[in-house]
């Protein structure tokens, strides 16, 4: 997408936003090894693990919070898997068209190569269709999706998947800071 040239202005600023914070964090993604991808910093950490069925999986898809209770803390690999199956591959399935056949939805890859892997491609599924929309179509209502999506318009969505982008890529920074400290 760095090579793209861009006429339309908005779309051209939001893409670029995107290969700002994609280069970040992809940049702090390199090197993660398995076992800070599974980490787990506290006793009640929810991650992906695997199934009778050797498949990993996502313990929980909503970690419940409360005022009483702060959230609770969640792996690199629920991050990942948060970022590109939630968020990023989510948008695509209920808010565009054209969507590739992803399989199953549930199963996440259990190895941090192929967790990244899988998250870069959700990414560029993700912004390819935001870069083909153009000016006119972005800042037009969506039309379609669940919720309150189909009167916003999708200059709102991708901004809503960049705050959830920078929202977890900057706790994955801080987890595995955590991780490269613990017992120093």
């Amino acid at each position: 997408m760095a090579d793209m040239i861009v006429p339309d202005p908005v779309t051209r600023d939001i893409l670029a936003a995107f290969e700002n914070v994609r280069y970040q964090l992809f940049g702090r993604l390199e090197g993660l090894t398995d076992a800070e991808y599974h980490w787990e910093p506290v006793g009640d950490c929810i991650g992906i693990r695997p199934g009778d069925d050797g498949l990993f999986r996502v313990a929980t898809l909503f970690p419940e919070s409360s005022p009483e209770a702060p959230d609770p803390v969640t792996t690199i690999a629920w991050r990942i898997w948060h970022i590109g199956n939630l968020c990023l591959r989510g948008y695509v399935i209920y808010l565009f068209d054209d969507v590739p056949d992803y399989g199953d939805r549930d199963v996440w890859p259990g190895t941090a190569k192929e967790g990244i892997q899988a998250l870069a491609e959700d990414w560029e599924y993700f912004i390819s269709r935001i870069a083909a929309l153009g000016d006119k179509r972005l800042l037009a209502p969506i039309g379609m999706g669940p919720g309150g999506w189909a009167d916003e318009t999708y200059l709102k969505l991708a901004l809503h998947a960049l705050k959830e982008v920078t929202h977890h890529g900057g706790e994955i920074g801080l987890l595995r800071d955590l991780y490269l400290r613990e017992g120093v």
